[in-house]
């Protein structure tokens, strides 16, 4: 019995200098990373998974680097910004299993809601917004009356379009209530131009945005915040929480405009006003370029109409002209063949329209005349 004792104690004075000598608590917790290369991705980055998260404390080093971390290997290149790193971590933690089973389950209703929501040009990554309002349930009610999916107040329900009576309220009906959505957050986007914004706008009214602007004496969200009203503000943060969990990265719904502007590439800002319906997404094809390409000399050369070109490709001269000249150009699918093909004389005369000054309306012209004769 003794030498049990002996050893017993000998065990404790050889594990105890690993019980988080640094914090005074063994209440680490590691967080598992996955990789889903589905359309609703995993976790975050895996190149960080062994990064270690302490509960007790927003920034911890392995948790912040992993966000700052991720703009190495994300596609899109997002960083989240640091004000929000310890909102994110906590709401990561704490809600991640039941947004895992939600991905499953959930897929009907995503695939619906990405349909409409591109009818209207918007990201589809909106679609995370219902996921924090009411958890994708129709029968959802909030203390303030908001009903539904979307969590739609009465006024503004009736203003977009649908019935709110006692018999048949529309707010009730996904895709109804997706459509009047998309028609407010496009509105909120043309008022604010600003997706974290918009966002608070969405749950708080534009009037405390605006509120929170000229006490702030900023636009940007992250300067603004504490002068919204608390619901809002975390509002914004469990957004971005979300977008992290099902897409594994940011996006372009969880930075400010500034911060799009600057880590995201040119395209990026500019593809959800793209205004081509569900058919014609649907048989066109995209690739991403870079260079001096102008929409005058590509749609010569495909035979396209320099409007039906812009619908396509909204901005397309404007992203081409900027120093982060990269844009996802989208064609019919015959279109992107005869821009394969021409790509270099497209190329070389855009450059040379460039350096010449030419006018551009001759080449409009002569566009519009070739696409006359197919």
């Amino acid at each position: 019995m003794t030498k049990r004792l002996l050893l017993f104690g000998v065990f404790i004075l050889l594990i105890t200098p690993f019980t988080n000598a640094n914090t005074g608590s063994s209440a680490n917790l590691s967080l598992s990373v996955k990789t889903d290369t589905s359309g609703l991705s995993g976790k975050i980055n895996p190149a960080v998974s062994s990064e270690i998260i302490n509960t007790d404390n927003h920034v911890q080093n392995g948790f912040n680097d992993l966000f700052l971390a991720s703009s190495t290997d994300a596609t899109n290149g997002s960083r989240l910004n640091p004000r929000a790193v310890g909102f994110v971590q906590d709401y990561i933690v704490k809600n991640d299993k039941d947004l895992e089973s939600m991905k499953s389950w959930g897929r009907p209703y995503f695939n619906m809601i990405d349909g409409i929501l591109a009818q209207y040009g918007l990201p589809r990554e909106l679609k995370y917004l219902a996921v924090i309002e009411s958890q994708l349930k129709s029968n959802s009610v909030s203390w303030a009356g908001a009903v539904g999916p979307w969590q739609l107040m009465p006024v503004t329900a009736r203003v977009l379009g649908l019935k709110v009576t006692r018999k048949n309220d529309e707010r009730r009906n996904y895709s109804k209530s997706t459509h009047a959505a998309a028609k407010y957050l496009k509105d909120l986007y043309k008022e604010f131009g600003d997706w974290l914004l918009v966002i608070a706008a969405y749950n708080g009214g534009s009037g405390h945005i605006y509120s929170a602007m000229r006490k702030s004496g900023s636009r940007n969200f992250w300067d603004l915040q504490y002068y919204l009203p608390a619901e809002s503000r975390n509002h914004v943060k469990k957004f971005i929480g979300t977008h992290y969990i099902f897409e594994g990265q940011g996006g372009i719904t969880t930075l400010t405009k500034d911060e799009a502007t600057e880590q995201l590439s040119g395209s990026s800002m500019y593809v959800f006003h793209r205004r081509i319906n569900k058919d014609e997404s649907d048989n066109s094809k995209t690739i991403s370029v870079s260079g001096k390409y102008h929409s005058s000399v590509i749609s010569k050369y495909i035979l396209m109409d320099v409007a039906d070109f812009n619908r396509y490709n909204p901005d397309f001269d404007k992203v081409m002209a900027s120093t982060n000249n990269t844009y996802e150009l989208k064609l019919p699918a015959e279109k992107m063949e005869l821009f394969a093909a021409n790509k270099y004389q497209i190329l070389n005369e855009s450059v040379q329209l460039l350096l010449n000054g030419s006018d551009e309306t001759s080449i409009q012209k002569t566009s519009t005349s070739i696409a006359a004769k197919k």
